[in-house]
This record gives C-alpha cells, sequence and structure tokens, in this order.
C-alpha cells in the first residue's frame, strides 16, 4: 500500500471513529465525521478513484461523496447565497485548470533548469567543500533545494487541475467575488517562497498531508505533540535515513522558531519600517532553516547527509541548540519573576487584610 493510500485509509477510518463520541468533538472533526458506514463501493471509489491514485491530494470522505453525487458544487454556492441574494452562474473549472498547467509547466522548467545547473550532489565533491566559504556553500545550499521544489510544485499542482476538471475542489467565492477552486488543493508557491517562519512554510507545503497529520496525530496525542507528528510523517515517507535526518532535525527547529516569534515578533510590529526588517531578517533565517533541514530529504542516505552537515560545522543544529539554551534560560526567569511578582502581591493583599481587621476591631 502506497503512502497516499495510507493517508485516505487511515484518515476514512478516522472519520468513522468520530463519530462514536461526538460529544467529545470540536466542530470541524464534527463536521467531518461520518455518520454512517460506507458501502463497499463507496469504500472502493474513495481510495481508487483515478484523480488522485497516483499523487493526490487526500480530501475529505464527505466531500468526495457529495462530489459524486453531484451536490459539492451547490452545497457550497448555498451558503454563499444566504449572504447574497444574487443569481450564482455555475461555476467554471476552465480558468482554474489552465492557471494550474501552466504553473505546472513553468514549474517543470524551472526544475529541468536550475536544478541540472545547481545540483545538490555537487557539495559533496571534495573540491567544492575544501575551495568553498561558508558563505557561497550555505547560498548553494538554498539555490540547489529551492531547485529540487519544482518537481513537487508540478506534481501536486497537476494533481489538483485533473481533480478541477472532473469538478472536484470548489471552495466557495472570495472577497472579491471569485470563485475559488482550492479546497483540495496541497500547497501555495507564494507563501512557500515568500515564508517569515518555519509554521507558515509548513502551513503551505503538502497541505493536504498536513492536514491528515493534524487529525491523525497532532490533535489526538495526549502530550509531545509536534514531536509525534514529526515522527509520524517521517514514518509515513518511508525508510531512508535521510527522511529522519529532516523530520527529527525539524521538531527542535520548530521549537525554537515559535519560542523566537513569541519572544521577539512584538518589538518589530509597532512601525512599519521595522516589520520590513522584521520580515527580511526572518524570511532569511526561515530559508537558511528549510534549506539546511530539507537537504536529506533529498539526499536520502547517511553517509552524504553527514558529509553535507560536516561541510557546513553543522552550523544550524549549533545555533539551534544554543537558541534552545537561552530561551530555556529566558523561560525560567520570566517565570521566577511572575512568581515573585504573585508572592509581593499576596503578601500586600495579606498585610492590607490584617489592616482592616485591626481598624474594623478597634
Amino acid at each position: 500500500m502506497s503512502s497516499n493510500e495510507n493517508a485516505f485509509f487511515t484518515d476514512l477510518v478516522f472519520f468513522v471513529g468520530m463519530c462514536k463520541n461526538p460529544g467529545t468533538l470540536s466542530k470541524q472533526q464534527l463536521n467531518e465525521s461520518i455518520k454512517g458506514k460506507p458501502n463497499f463501493l463507496e469504500y472502493i471509489s474513495y481510495h481508487l478513484n483515478f484523480m488522485s491514485i497516483l499523487a493526490g491530494p487526500c480530501s475529505n470522505f464527505n466531500e468526495y461523496i457529495g462530489f459524486i453525487e453531484g451536490r459539492h458544487i451547490q452545497t457550497k454556492l448555498t451558503k454563499v447565497k444566504m449572504k447574497d441574494d444574487n443569481t450564482l452562474i455555475e461555476p467554471s473549472p476552465n480558468k482554474a485548470v489552465i492557471t494550474k498547467l501552466v504553473i505546472c509547466v513553468v514549474s517543470l522548467t524551472v526544475f529541468l533548469t536550475i536544478c541540472k545547473a545547481f545540483p545538490l550532489a555537487d557539495m559533496l565533491d571534495d573540491k567544492f567543500i575544501d575551495e568553498s566559504s561558508l558563505l557561497w556553500k550555505l547560498v548553494y545550499l538554498y539555490i540547489s533545494t529551492m531547485a529540487c521544489k519544482p518537481k513537487y510544485y508540478f506534481a501536486w499542482t497537476l494533481a489538483d487541475a485533473i481533480n478541477n476538471a472532473a469538478g472536484y475542489g470548489f471552495n466557495g467565492i472570495d472577497e472579491d467575488g471569485n470563485y475559488r477552486w482550492d479546497q483540495i488543493s496541497n500547497l501555495n508557491i507564494w507563501n512557500i517562497e515568500m515564508a517569515t517562519s518555519f509554521k507558515m512554510y509548513i502551513d503551505n507545503w503538502n497541505i493536504q498531508t498536513a492536514a491528515w497529520l493534524k487529525r491523525v496525530s497532532y490533535d489526538r496525542a495526549p502530550k509531545y505533540c509536534t514531536g509525534l507528528t514529526f515522527l509520524l510523517s517521517a514514518i509515513w515517507h518511508g525508510v531512508y535515513p535521510g527522511y529522519y535526518f529532516t523530520f527529527l532535525t525539524g521538531i527542535p527547529v520548530w521549537w525554537v522558531a515559535r519560542g523566537m516569534r513569541k519572544r521577539f515578533r512584538h518589538f518589530f510590529i509597532s512601525t512599519k519600517f521595522r516589520k520590513v526588517v522584521y520580515d527580511i531578517i526572518t524570511w532569511t533565517v526561515t530559508q537558511l532553516a528549510i534549506s539546511y533541514t530539507v537537504a536529506p530529504f533529498f539526499l536520502l542516505a547517511t553517509e552524504p547527509t553527514i558529509k553535507l552537515y560536516k561541510s557546513v560545522y553543522f552550523y544550524f543544529h549549533i545555533v539551534v541548540v544554543i537558541a534552545l539554551i537561552l530561551l530555556s534560560i529566558t523561560s525560567s526567569d520570566d517565570h521566577q519573576r511572575t512568581l515573585s511578582k504573585r508572592t509581593v502581591s499576596s503578601s500586600t493583599n495579606h498585610v492590607q487584610y490584617i489592616e482592616n481587621v485591626k481598624f474594623h476591631s478597634t
């Protein structure tokens, strides 16, 4: 069973299982839960439909059945009509499909040209390692990993276009009155390339798989939600060591990115200039973090991964460890200050209480 079929299967099992305890579900889980047991034809159709059997994406079972029964688009239009009395024309996917096919052509062209000009394997060449500066290695690593991504843009956008061409993937109308065909889109290329945080990057990459991981792992794990979800993602991808290097490195990077954003972002959003400076810095750091983290994903094996990381002195691992230590220290200091304030406040209230008692006694 392929990883894509695994996602469909576990998602279906999860949606069926959710209906057993409706009182414990969130609003989203309640909407997605399956109230009755699917019949054999629905089950096979959901798993083996021609639109997504090769490249996905994984989609909601209820939405898929709505599409098969011909009420997928009408349901979305009905929700819009409740807010707008104007007559809505039956949406056509032609514009969305053509746009996505153009993106496919551009993505494939970029991949075949830049990836050939900047192969990641060149970073493993001893001559390149010995003669290149650390700065050039980091720039080359960014370009070479960026050049690997368009093949995913091509595959996922083509899969999305195929679903749209069949009439599946309609997602209502946006604020400007344009029809949206992005319900099962698997990525947002602009947000990926312009991401200013690790989370923003992940939220816009392989979107449907991320949603599946959230449903079956993150929302259900009693603790260590992030770590367990990253680990499940590594297992789901396969057995190559590179996958585990990538996702296990991603766990502390995620923690640091979240901690740093929480600690420092509010200092930079007071003025437009500071916000621009903050965006430039965070974009640069995010791209460096992503290129460093995902390199093993493309290299796959252990030996080239270690050689690559050694050539850049494991610099981002070191940065992450230092950042985690500093965040831990500052968090501890904040906790101590909070406790001190509470103690002082409690003591003050206690003294005031005693003085009030004495006053009333006299």
